[in-house]
C-alpha cells in the first residue's frame, strides 16, 4: 500500500466563499477575555439594513429591544409556516398563503429569509398563473378536495372514529 499522497497547500491557506471564514477576526478587548465584533450576531443571522428614520431602526437602536423584536418576528413567521405545513393535508393551494405570510414575516429582518422569499415568491406566481391558465381543473381540484376534507370531518364526527380509536388504543 502506497502512502497518501502529500498536499503543497501554503501555510496561509484560507478558504474563501465562506463568510465566516471571510469575516475580520474579533479583537481582544483587554484582560476580561471578551471579544468586539461587528459581524456577530445572535444566532439567527445578519439582521436586514436599516433604513435611516424607520421603525426598525428606532428598534434596534435599543440591542435588548433588537433581539425581542427579531425572537418576536421569528416566532410569528414560524407560527405562519407552520399553518401551512399542517394545512398540506388539504388539497389545493391552500398550503401557500400562510407559507409565504410567514416567509414575508421573516424577510422583513432576516437577509436569508428575504433571499428565500424571493424564490419561493416566483414559484407561488407561477403556480398561480398555472391555475388561471386552466380554471376548470384548478377549480375541480380546489372543490373536490374541500369535499373529501368534509367527508372526513362528518365521517370521524357521525362514526365518533375518535372515541373508538381511543379506546382501541387503551387511552
Amino acid at each position: 500500500m502506497s502512502p497518501a499522497p502529500q498536499t503543497t497547500r501554503p501555510a496561509e491557506y484560507r478558504v474563501t466563499g465562506n463568510r465566516a471564514a471571510d469575516a475580520p477576526q474579533p479583537r481582544s478587548t483587554g484582560g476580561s477575555g471578551s471579544s468586539v465584533c461587528a459581524h456577530c450576531t445572535d444566532g439567527l443571522g445578519q439582521p436586514r439594513e436599516l433604513k435611516p428614520g424607520s421603525f426598525r431602526e428606532k428598534v434596534h437602536a435599543n440591542p435588548g429591544t433588537a433581539i425581542a423584536w427579531r425572537i418576536g418576528v421569528f416566532a410569528a413567521g414560524l407560527i405562519l409556516v407552520m399553518l401551512g405545513i399542517a394545512l398540506t393535508v388539504l388539497p389545493g393551494p391552500l398550503t401557500i398563503p400562510p407559507v409565504l405570510a410567514g416567509l414575508w414575516v421573516w424577510s422583513t429582518e432576516f437577509d436569508w429569509a428575504r433571499r428565500f422569499f424571493a424564490v419561493f415568491k416566483q414559484k407561488a406566481v407561477a403556480a398561480w398563473r398555472h391555475a388561471k391558465q386552466h380554471p376548470v381543473s384548478s377549480l375541480a381540484v380546489t372543490i373536490g378536495g374541500l369535499a373529501a376534507a368534509g367527508v372526513a370531518f362528518w365521517a370521524v364526527g357521525h362514526f365518533q372514529l375518535v372515541d373508538k380509536a381511543t379506546s382501541a388504543l387503551g387511552f
